[in-house]
């Protein structure tokens, strides 16, 4: 017999409420709301209130029937309020208070109110309903009352997964009819119509009562009689409706549909623990597949990330010098894409991992399964490890490249000015050598010898002139072998034939002066002019010729002083051109005396002057080519310092932008470890703060990207210091990465604390209450208590940790503890602390984190699945025998879950066995980390 006796749950009814409450009480009074005026309107139409009139009729007299009476007019039979009392007592097994027997007007209203009241009493608010409307007959009132009587005593206590009344009846009917093709639940009328999901119920409980398959989805209305045929005959189901009331009508009446199929329901019940079962099973398993994929993906994410560092760090780690300035700038532009494009995507991929780990790690804690370790070399330490040797093998070799840059760049500079210096050397030794071996004093007379004689003086004074370009072109060879000149070779062949040489000419005009010497005596006269003029125009030579070395010899520079102090020694140098000029005068001067004597005594000059070879044309003509050298000196200067006073501008422009971005990200970072511990309201309500202020810091990332791209024009002006700040790109980046990791692992702990909280049931004041005890004993806001901090937190919350001494925490005196401790009843010693801190603190920091506080404290007052309760559900499915088999498993489960299980399950070996047998208890030990799997 089916049991109707209902919990005493107060729930709202309206005159004729639809039960669609998913959730328990609450959700059930706002479908009867919503439900309050369903039969006002709907009952206008003919052929539901027929559907109703005929379902609710069959219905009341399959209770009636027990107690030997039944109506025939539901609008009627229930006018004196006696079968609707009677009807109450049998559905609820109690008794009403004793009904008046007299025919009057009065007696019968009298009777409806007792039973109205007796509704009333179970937690039902009736709506509009009142006893005058049922003792006239009022077939609209009549048919509400009897809906709300179903729905408080047939419907409301369904409860399937946690939902009930209407939804949970239409779960329950989903879940059973799943397996049957042409049948697809979703509604108490449209889905009912062609009769195959009452057959497909009858069947799932009963198939040797329904021969499923030959059924046509086209022939509804036998389909409805073999249902309804079947149910009164075998499962003592009245037949409340007619097939052609269903098929003759375009949307059937949900109510009459549902009452229907709640006798179904009841009538199956039986079965209902075999499913309970079957879904707690479900639960567990769908929780142990989701966990192992998410340590699939961890593996192969944490290999994937190692692979990528083991390949990084060899390239970042090679310190292999190349020979030109292009190769090392290719380098420093690679490494550049290595931290634009390359290392953010592993940054964040490192986040990541180490967010879904913590998941998971909080997801296996809070269905009570071991943690899970990960593969040997993967750990999340490993990785950090390896991320550690990264970035020691990144940190300097940004440094290097610069240096290498500068390096090479000096180098050609150097090989620069050592090419110039020996091409203005060789081109000065050219033919001297054959000079002085030539042996013309033999054949000279004496006036030629005594000009030979100045002339050879003349040339020792220019040898001694250029005995420093000498050593300054050995001192730059020297300096470039010093810094390993690629091409030294060359560099070293070329100086030391330069030395040779220039030793020979030494040895020949030592050979040159003695054999001059010889013949000394006989030189009587020398044209004095001649010999000033040779003597002065010699240094004067040089000067002009150093005059112009320098002004075409190249420069670097790197700052703005730099180029104003060459702008400065070129002013000076331009400052003593008149005194030069005045001196190139005085020198030709001296020839046109020498010219002016000769012609005037009429004297023949044998050509050039014998002294020297410099003429008052070359003289003129180097003059000439230092008068054109200065202006454009002039304008390489200027070039220079305008060059300089761009990248001036440059590094005043990063300075701007870095001086604004680096406070920027050092508040926000205190600014997020503020939010951390002062967080306030619900833990949505701080995920959410959490991920707008996550959105804000994200949006920032432009003014980052400007100073990305200000930083490339510096690096490509080759700008190497910056006195304007003290902020570098690589600060700017690490406190980007590091900000972001930050907000990004606050999250994750505020999402994990959600799950802990939702699947521990924790309360938001709860909650609430841990994070004000656990922040008001972390003094140092460092986001972990250390064990005397934590023994104090502990004791504000109602446990005794020292049973001989009790000490005063937060703002409680001792009396006040005391009278704690005796309410709470809580009483912990050392052992006992001990054991908790090896529970809050497994590795032995010394240091219990919010989230194992908050895991402690959620397994001190909530339950979770046990082995013993997933062992105790298989033994449901299997009949209570000591095994269950694949046929079982099959019909019971879905069927991944099914195959699952199957593959999973070891052999029974009992005595009992037989073939085929699977052995659940192991498998259910297993899966909480007992044994293995």
């Amino acid at each position: 017999m089916v049991d109707y006796h209902a919990a005493n749950q107060s729930y709202q009814y309206g005159p004729s409420s639809g039960g669609n409450g998913a959730g328990g009480g609450g959700s059930m009074g706002d479908y009867m709301a919503q439900e309050d005026d369903w039969d006002r309107d709907l009952l206008l139409d003919p052929a539901w209130e027929k559907q109703q009139r005929k379902t609710f009729t069959a219905w009341c007299n399959s209770h009636l029937r027990k107690a030997g009476t039944q109506i025939e007019n539901i609008d009627e039979d229930f006018r004196d309020g006696l079968k609707l009392m009677l009807l109450l007592e049998v559905i609820s097994g109690e008794r009403l208070p004793k009904p008046e027997r007299g025919k009057m007007r009065v007696h019968k209203i009298n009777n409806v109110n007792k039973a109205l009241d007796f509704i009333a009493s179970k937690g039902v608010k009736l709506v509009s309903i009142g006893a005058e409307e049922i003792v006239d007959g009022n077939a609209k009132m009549t048919l509400g009352m009897i809906w709300t009587i179903i729905l408080r005593f047939a419907i409301q206590d369904i409860s399937v997964e946690e939902t009930s009344a209407k939804e949970g009846l239409l779960l329950w009917c989903q879940r059973k009819t799943a397996p049957y093709k042409n049948v697809n639940v979703q509604n108490f009328h449209i889905s009912w119509k062609d009769g195959l999901a009452f057959n497909a119920l009858i069947h799932r409980h009963r198939p040797e009562l329904i021969e499923y398959d030959k059924l046509r989805k086209d022939d509804p209305v036998t389909n409805l009689n073999n249902a309804f045929e079947v149910a009164e005959k075998y499962l003592d189901i009245p037949k409340m409706l007619d097939a052609e009331d269903i098929v003759n009508t375009a949307r059937p009446d949900e109510k009459a549909i549902m009452t229907y199929v709640s006798s179904f329901y009841h009538a199956f019940s039986g079965a209902q623990k075999a499913e309970t079962a079957a879904n707690r099973i479900c639960k567990v398993l769908a929780v142990n597949q989701e966990n192992e994929h998410l340590m699939e993906d961890y593996e192969r994410l944490a290999s994937d990330l190692l692979e990528w560092i083991r390949r990084t760090i060899p390239w970042l780690e090679d310190r292999v010098p190349q020979k030109t300035i292009q190769e090392m700038q290719q380098k420093l532009e690679d490494f550049r894409d290595y931290r634009r494009v390359h290392k953010p995507p592993k940054v964040q991929e490192k986040c990541q991992l180490e967010i879904n780990f913590n998941t998971l790690q909080t997801k296996l804690r809070l269905s009570n399964r071991p943690a899970f370790m990960p593969s040997e070399g993967r750990m999340v330490s490993d990785i950090n490890n390896g991320w550690q040797h990264l970035e020691q093998a990144e940190k300097g070799y940004e440094e290097w490249l610069l240096n290498e840059i500068r390096r090479l760049e000096r180098l050609d500079h150097l090989a620069e000015k050592f090419r110039q210096k020996a091409s203005i050397h060789e081109a000065w030794t050219d033919g001297k050598e054959a000079m002085l071996k030539h042996r013309d004093y033999e054949t000279a007379t004496l006036s030629d010898i005594k000009a030979l004689i100045r002339k050879h003086e003349a040339f020792e004074s220019d040898l001694a002139a250029h005995q420093d370009r000498v050593e300054q072109i050995a001192a730059i060879a020297q300096e470039l072998n010093e810094l390993d000149y690629y091409d030294s070779h060359n560099v070293n062949t070329r100086c030391q034939k330069i030395c040779d040489q220039w030793d020979a000419l030494g040895s020949l005009t030592h050979s040159r002066r003695e054999a001059l010497e010889k013949t000394e005596k006989q030189l009587e006269t020398i044209d004095q002019l001649h010999l000033e003029y040779a003597k002065r125009a010699a240094p004067f030579n040089n000067w002009m010729e150093s005059a112009m070395e320098d002004l075409q010899d190249m420069f670097i520079v790197h700052t703005i002083e730099e180029i104003e102090g060459l702008i400065s020694a070129h002013d000076q140098f331009k400052s003593t051109l008149p005194d030069a000029d005045r001196e190139r005068e005085a020198i030709l001067a001296i020839h046109k005396e020498a010219q002016r004597i000769a012609e005037s005594n009429h004297i023949k000059l044998s050509g050039s002057n014998p002294y020297t070879t410099v003429t008052p044309q070359i003289i003129n003509s180097k003059w000439e080519k230092v008068q054109q050298l200065v202006p454009k000196r002039d304008h390489a200067l200027l070039e220079e310092q305008s060059k300089q006073q761009s990248n001036e501008h440059l590094r005043r422009q990063f300075a701007s932008q870095a001086n604004v971005v680096g406070p920027w990200i050092q508040t926000k970072m205190e600014e997020i470890g503020r939010i951390s511990i002062e967080m306030n309201g619900t833990l949505e309500d701080q995920l959410s703060h959490l991920k707008r202020y996550e959105r804000s810091i994200v949006e920032y990332k432009p003014n980052l990207d400007l100073l990305e791209q200000q930083h490339q024009l510096i690096q490509e002006a080759l700008i190497f210091d910056n006195k304007h700040t003290n902020y570098t790109m690589e600060h700017v980046r690490v406190g980007w990465e590091q900000l972001l990791t930050t907000i990004a692992r606050t999250i994750n702990e505020v999402e994990n604390q959600i799950l802990t909280r939702d699947a521990k049931g924790i309360s938001q004041e709860q909650m609430q209450e841990f994070r004000a005890s656990f922040n008001h004993f972390d003094k140092d806001h460092g986001g972990a208590l250390g064990p005397e901090e934590f023994k104090a937190c502990l004791i504000s919350l109602g446990y005794d940790v020292e049973n001989d001494r009790q000490k005063q925490t937060g703002s409680m005196d001792s009396d006040d503890f005391r009278a704690l401790l005796i309410s709470t009843g809580y009483s912990l010693g050392d052992a006992e602390f001990n054991r908790i801190m090896s529970v809050v603190d497994p590795n032995h920091s010394g240091l219990v984190t919010f989230q194992a506080f908050i895991d402690f404290m959620s397994r001190e007052t909530t339950d979770t699945d046990t082995a013993d309760q997933v062992i105790a559900s298989f033994k449901v499915l299997a009949g209570d025998k000591n095994f269950i088999t694949a046929e079982e498993l099959r019909r019971e489960l879905p069927p991944d879950q099914a195959e699952y299980c199957i593959a999973r399950m070891a052999p029974y070996q009992g005595p009992d066995a037989v073939p085929g047998a699977l052995d659940y208890k192991s498998f259910s030990t297993a899966l909480y980390g007992e044994s293995d799997l």
